[in-house]
């Protein structure tokens, strides 16, 4: 049978080129060949895709969407064009780290450079202010009209997206694994209060207020991450990451002048990069389920406290 004859699937392509399965299916998509069906969760041909010999067939495991032969070659074309391009999308980016482009979403998302809409059913992807300052530019599929995001091509150099891309692989390089700096004044304050009380759900944190809030997060069914770093420029840790809406928290726990500049530093910080910020002081701690809740409902998290 002539190469011209033959036939291959997605899943195919993505083998012979060494590639994420997942990532070809996104470009496929993103081309205009194919669609998903969120009704059954499946992978449906367009007009387009027909056009381009795509046919459904059947196997032992159901129904897939089978491609003439060549069309893997006008695939690699396709994919040259995009990383010479100026703009590229998350499943290019996914490809340099052999990750596919849903979970390179997953990662800007939780780096809050892109969010959902809750509106749309959690169809497609908004680009954030905070994404738009790293050139993010939302765009719809044409056959689909869902949303998502292209970016500068700079955007695989980026240090702050590549240490969390490492981190979500396992890294645990001496460079990654290196205590939070901010300065002078910061390396003082862990190297006075490290991180030595256990919270229930494990974190290492640094006071027993620390501990209140962390349990209380934990108690109200609320996903966070202690210490993390911003997605900024700056070498800057919060105390506090709650990533489903992308709220920081900060708990300010200390009067002396060393302190108070640190977080007249931070707050500057916080509100440059318009990011969501909860404050809470000593006496906040104190009543926490009277204040929280009403805190946190500001960001649309609700709790069960």
């Amino acid at each position: 049978m002539g190469e011209h004859l033959k036939e291959i699937s997605i899943s195919g392509i993505a083998k012979e080129l060494s590639v994420n399965s997942q990532s070809v299916f996104q470009d496929f998509a993103e081309v205009g060949y194919i669609f998903r069906n969120t009704e059954n969760n499946t992978w449906e041909l367009t007009k387009l895709g027909v056009s381009k010999g795509g046919v459904y067939k059947e196997s032992q495991y159901g129904r897939y969407i089978a491609w003439p032969y060549n069309i893997k070659d006008e695939y690699q074309t396709w994919l040259k064009k995009q990383t010479t391009q100026e703009m590229i999308t998350a499943s290019t980016i996914g490809k340099s780290f052999n990750m596919s482009g849903e979970r390179i979403n997953s990662i800007l998302s939780e780096l809050g450079y892109i969010r959902k809409d809750p509106r749309e059913q959690n169809k497609g992807w908004h680009v954030t202010e905070l994404g738009r300052k790293l050139g993010g530019v939302e765009e719809r599929y044409a056959n689909t009209g869902i949303s998502f995001v292209r970016w500068p091509a700079n955007l695989l150099s980026n240090q702050i997206i590549n240490a969390s891309i490492r981190e979500s692989q396992g890294d645990v390089s001496p460079q990654l694994m290196q205590t939070p700096k901010e300065g002078d004044q910061q390396v003082g304050f862990r190297e006075k209060f490290k991180a030595e009380h256990r919270a229930k759900d494990g974190h290492m944190v640094r006071s027993k207020s620390e501990i209140i809030i962390d349990n209380w997060l934990y108690d109200a069914k609320i996903v966070h991450a202690y210490e993390r770093k911003l997605p900024v420029e700056e070498d800057i840790y919060c105390d506090f990451y709650i990533p489903t809406q992308k709220v920081y928290l900060e708990y300010w726990g200390l009067e002396d002048v060393q302190y108070q500049t640190r977080k007249k530093e931070k707050l500057s910080i916080y509100s440059k990069n318009n990011l969501n910020l909860i404050e809470l002081s000593e006496k906040d701690v104190m009543n926490l389920d009277d204040i929280l809740p009403a805190k946190l409902l500001i960001h649309g998290i609700v709790t069960e406290n």
